[in-house]
């Protein structure tokens, strides 16, 4: 495989971190950074689709606002790159303590669509679905 084929598959890793360093730390703007502009965050399982960036962090912010503690470890499972687009499909392992002091432990799955802009990944589509539990 060509160097540049696994620099990238790299680079779509550590978005893929970023993205959960900016869960754990509740870091919006963290968070916010691996999204492209006109991203589209689909949630099947509750009815949500939310377009647009600026959008996408508003409902993450008020969602987080749900749960005192979250911590979200995601691996990849797939990754194919193809010139300045990726498709990327990975599990989360999350655990959650919700207002009232229940605790959570979701297993999901995302399904993702990536696009280089300015030599950096960043996600177009994110389509996550439970796997197991909450």
């Amino acid at each position: 495989m060509p160097e540049s084929y696994q620099a990238d598959r790299l680079a779509i890793r550590e978005l893929l971190e970023c993205y959960c360093d900016g869960v754990n730390q509740r870091d919006a703007d963290l968070w916010g950074s691996t999204w492209v502009q006109n991203a589209v965050w689909e949630l099947p399982h509750l009815n949500i689709e939310v377009q647009g960036r600026d959008d996408i962090v508003a409902s993450w912010i008020q969602a987080m606002q749900q749960f005192p503690f979250v911590n979200m470890m995601a691996m990849p499972g797939f990754i194919s790159v193809e010139g300045d687009r990726a498709m990327m499909r990975s599990y989360t392992d999350e655990v959650a303590v919700t207002q009232d002091g229940t605790e959570i432990r979701p297993r999901g799955q995302y399904d993702d669509e990536c696009v280089k802009v300015s030599g950096e990944w960043k996600f177009s589509r994110r389509t996550f679905k439970v796997l197991h539990g909450e």
